[in-house]
């Protein structure tokens, strides 16, 4: 006998998985905090970079496996596996002792992470109706910004009064309560039921092939390669370019919708937009405390506090698009996002390059990109929702997913290597307004990709739409 769910049940997974979201958020920043004195007592200061890519590396391997494996098997079992692997992670790494095993543990959390983020935004898809996901969208923004606000503090006391390893272990009865909740919340959902979509010859658009591993692989070490390439300078750092660019060229198409080296419409053109603007905020973001700490000579914590400010846009932007009152369509949302990026990094750019302009110039700047992120980030991921069939949810999410971190990668690569030459040679006013305008051209470009998307229906268009019949026998599961 098929146990009901309760009305609570959507509720309390709810719960679940934004504790989750959580205490990844929370460990992603005390990483960064804690790592220094990590590195003074494992050694191997040049591997430092590498805790860091590496767990990127993870994530973007199991990002496009798991949207595979869901599509295939259903979300539930993925979203656990990844809340296992991620607290088997941090297990590791919080038991590392040495830095070579600190980098492979950092490399199964990211597998973790980037299996639960993947079948998070399945379950979210599946399990709530779809004026439901803009405000789930709005909590999941405030779970990743809460802890730019608080994390630094806690790693630190937890840092200096235990020690770094209790940064990573801290974080584990969080994620077993978390999982503690999902679990038979998902049980009773049966969000494994997955609807039949229909046939081809009927909606007239073939169903994508399933994601090759070696693809997936390939698109791994491509990413490792090019932040490998960016610090090492001279004909080693050319050749891994290279080589990188080639693994890159050779796996990405294969993991993202049909058209994409073409620059095709619809879903397409969403992650297109997602590629860019995602890497254009963040590769921004990596040198803008280092801006204020080099040209207006602020101290750490005062020039911490921009990102701060920028956090609080992200939320705001995330509210926004949640609103009932503000029903326009997503297409236009991401747009709107967008274009409130490109005019927050173009004040950015502007101080950078006229450094005694005032402060209110950058922090107007910065709470515009965030504002601007919050519209797009939230408005892109529930466009793949509302394009996708339900068949293909995981397999279009994992290319959004792929390509957030591939912006993010290869424009914080190339802003890192713009930086390299020329801080060095020019007036750092040169060196800082060229490497925000790498985030600008992305931001722009991002505009444009964003007018390919078409129209994509708010989600109150669509709410009443039927939902299609199952694909095998199995008690009917009310709306969430």
């Amino acid at each position: 006998m098929t146990t009901q769910p309760g009305p609570s049940t959507p509720r309390l997974l709810l719960v679940g998985l934004l504790t989750s979201v959580l205490a990844v958020a929370f460990e992603s920043v005390a990483v960064a905090t804690a790592m220094p004195r990590a590195g003074q007592e494992l050694g191997r200061i040049n591997l430092y970079a590498w805790v860091f890519t590496m767990f990127v590396l993870g994530m973007v391997i199991a990002t496009a496996i798991s949207g595979r494996v869901v599509d295939r098997i259903g979300p539930v079992g993925p979203l656990l596996a990844g809340q296992a692997l991620f607290i088997v992670g941090l297990l590791a790494a919080g038991s590392a002792w040495s830095m070579p095993a600190l980098i492979v543990a950092r490399f199964g959390q990211g597998v973790g992470g980037g299996t639960f983020n993947l079948a998070f935004m399945v379950v979210v898809a599946r399990a709530y109706p779809p004026l439901g996901r803009a405000r789930i969208m709005t909590w999941v923004s405030v779970c990743w910004t809460f802890p730019a606000f608080v994390g630094p503090f806690v790693a630190g006391w937890i840092t200096d009064r235990l020690s770094w390893h209790w940064v990573f272990w801290s974080v584990v009865p969080v994620m077993v309560a978390a999982m503690a909740i999902v679990a038979p919340a998902l049980r009773r959902m049966r969000l494994d039921d997955v609807p039949a979509d229909a046939s081809p010859s009927e909606t007239g658009v073939e169903e994508p092939p399933p994601v090759p591993v070696w693809a997936a692989l390939l698109t791994g070490v491509g990413v490792a390669g090019v932040q490998y390439a960016g610090t090492v300078r001279g004909a080693e750092g050319v050749a891994v370019g290279v080589a990188a660019a080639v693994a890159l060229v050779a796996g990405v198409p294969r993991l993202m919708p049909a058209g994409f080296l073409t620059l095709g419409r619809g879903l397409v053109a969403v992650v297109w937009a997602r590629l860019l603007f995602a890497g254009g905020f963040f590769a921004s973001e990596a040198f803008l405390p280092l801006m204020l700490v080099e040209q207006r000579r602020m101290s750490l914590t005062r020039a911490g506090l921009a990102l701060t400010v920028g956090a609080v846009g992200w939320m705001t932007g995330s509210w926004l698009q949640s609103r009932t009152w503000l029903a326009w369509r997503r297409d236009l949302m991401v747009t709107l996002g967008v274009c409130h990026l490109a005019v927050g990094l173009a004040l950015v750019t502007v101080f950078a390059r006229f450094p005694g302009l005032p402060l209110v110039v950058p922090a107007l700047g910065w709470i515009l990109a965030g504002l601007g992120m919050g519209l797009a980030t939230a408005s892109s991921a529930l466009a793949v929702m509302t394009l996708s069939p339900v068949r293909s949810l995981g397999r279009n999410s994992s290319s959004l997913q792929v390509g957030d971190g591939l912006g993010t990668s290869l424009l914080g690569g190339l802003a890192g290597v713009v930086f390299a030459v020329l801080h060095p040679r020019a007036p750092a006013p040169h060196t800082f307004g060229a490497v925000f305008g790498v985030g600008l051209v992305a931001a722009l470009l991002g505009v444009l990709a964003s007018r390919r998307i078409g129209r994509v229906a708010h989600e109150s268009a669509d709410a009443e739409v039927p939902e299609p019949a199952p694909l095998r026998e199995a008690p009917a599961r009310p709306k969430a």
